[in-house]
């Protein structure tokens, strides 16, 4: 079948790789405009428009959805189907009614449940313990079209959102892959979502403020669910100090103040006791509580609390 791939993060990645190495005939890859990064503010393209240029395919990026333009370009293409993994924007009605095949979206959670932009994040931070992927068919609403396939995977207590999402991206291939194959055999149904559904929305970086009221699990939790971005962080003497990684135990303290700081920085919260295991500073590079510790000197009296 003739496909257009709707795309932009490296979750996009595998689900391209798993279409460029199948039978299908990608024919245009559509994915949002280059964006400038980090402090010398490069203009980057997206990991999904690195990957096409390399294989030779044409590449669309819109600033808008409803860009005449663009949608007379996707008309002119004659996809079969559309693909749409993270890619970023909602999907008008003209694109979703383009193509004879329908649209088809790879979305990393068990639908109904998770609807929306950060499904992977909000998953860890609410202390899930399993989420999957779903593939279905699109329609106007978020993330509320009938499901085709799903498959789930376990949350480990290792994994933050940086590994459970490769893992989920992965997954994400071979669902598409099966699910493509299934529509073309006629061996899939389309089914609509049953039960109670929940939402995911997109997280912004003042949301990544540690509650340290809140039990040791859960903090545990909303650290791992924020890692890469907006990670997790506090404040101490007005310094911006990003958490990267924690343990939860055990134990008694007061909520944001430190318990121990000779060999093991240690913070109270709600219910039990955080370790904190990797740290970054402003303006510094990532370390360890240790070594955190070693130029530091915290008395027991002292709050991680705000500026």
């Amino acid at each position: 079948m003739r496909i257009v791939f709707f795309g932009t993060p490296l979750f996009a990645v595998p689900s391209l790789t798993a279409l460029l190495g199948s039978r299908e005939e990608v024919i245009a890859v559509v994915t949002q405009p280059d964006k400038r990064k980090g402090r010398n503010r490069i203009l980057s393209p997206p990991p999904v428009k690195e990957i096409a240029l390399k294989k030779g395919i044409k590449v669309l990026q819109p600033k808008s959805m409803k860009d005449p333009l663009f949608l007379d370009e996707l008309h002119n293409l004659k996809p079969d189907i559309i693909v749409v993994v993270a890619y970023g924007k909602i999907l008008p009605f003209q694109v979703l009614e383009l193509p004879p095949r329908g649209c088809i979206n790879v979305h990393a959670s068990l639908l109904p449940k998770y609807r929306g932009a950060a499904p992977i994040q909000w998953a860890i931070i609410n202390g899930e313990r399993k989420t999957g992927v779903t593939t279905m068919m699109m329609d106007e609403g978020l993330d509320t079209g009938d499901i085709l396939l799903q498959q789930e995977t376990e949350i480990y207590e290792t994994d933050n959102s940086e590994i459970l999402g490769n893992r989920l991206a992965d997954i994400g291939g071979s669902l598409l892959i099966e699910t493509i194959q299934k529509i073309k055999w006629g061996s899939v149904k389309p089914t609509p979502q049953t039960g109670t559904p929940s939402f995911a929305p997109p997280l912004k970086k003042e949301e990544g403020r540690i509650p340290w009221s809140k039990t040791a699990g859960d903090i545990s939790n909303f650290v791992r669910g924020m890692f890469p971005w907006p990670c997790a962080y506090c404040y101490l003497n007005k310094e911006r100090i990003k958490i990267t990684k924690v343990k939860a135990l055990e134990g008694y303290g007061i909520a944001g103040r430190v318990e121990k700081s000779d060999e093991e920085l240690l913070i109270g919260t709600g219910k039990g006791l955080i370790s904190v295991i990797e740290l970054q500073p402003e303006g510094k590079k990532l370390m360890s509580g240790k070594e955190f510790l070693i130029g530091r000197r915290l008395k027991k009296d002292t709050f991680f609390d705000g500026p």
